[in-house]
């Protein structure tokens, strides 16, 4: 009897590590193939935000290698990488004036004066802004030139206003 139970635990511990290396060694054939997808899917998601960055910065002076060369040539001075954050910072300054920037289309409505938010250069001449007055929003496409003397100097194309 001694003998029949020893052989019957030997069997069943047998028929355990069996089972527990076959389970293990699914176990990590399982997360190899999860963490392979998981990668794939990250890589693809990737690639996929990276040409819609690639799309959305199109109309960019970054980008735009035509508009670039118009400051590469002689005449020109300013750098466009530097002209980005110039032209931003010079157009940010005028938010300071007591009616509200100038370049924004729009006269004081109410109490708040309007204020340029956010500035994106498009080209060698083109700005698109968005702006607020905390009630009201809208966009102005304004012409930009470099002056000579290195100033900027901006004119207003067209203004939008949102409704309420």
């Amino acid at each position: 009897m001694k003998r029949s139970f020893l052989l019957y635990a030997f069997i069943l511990l047998v028929l355990i590590n069996v089972f527990t290396y076959s389970f293990l060694s699914n176990e990590v054939k399982f997360e190899q193939e999860r963490y392979e997808r998981t990668t794939k899917r990250l890589k693809d998601s990737l690639n996929s935000l990276s040409l819609k960055l690639n799309d959305a910065n199109y109309f960019s002076l970054e980008k735009n290698e035509n508009a670039q060369n118009y400051f590469d040539s002689a005449s020109k001075t300013i750098a466009y990488e530097k002209l980005i954050p110039i032209v931003t910072e010079k157009l940010m300054d005028l938010n300071s004036n007591p009616k509200g920037n100038p370049y924004v289309g729009q006269d004081q409505i109410g109490v708040n004066k309007f204020v340029i938010n956010k500035v994106k250069v498009l080209n060698h001449r083109w700005i698109i802004a968005d702006y607020s007055d905390g009630k009201m929003w809208g966009e102005v496409l304004l012409k930009y030139f470099v002056n000579d003397d290195e100033s900027i100097s901006f004119e207003v194309i067209q203004s939008l206003l949102y409704a309420k």
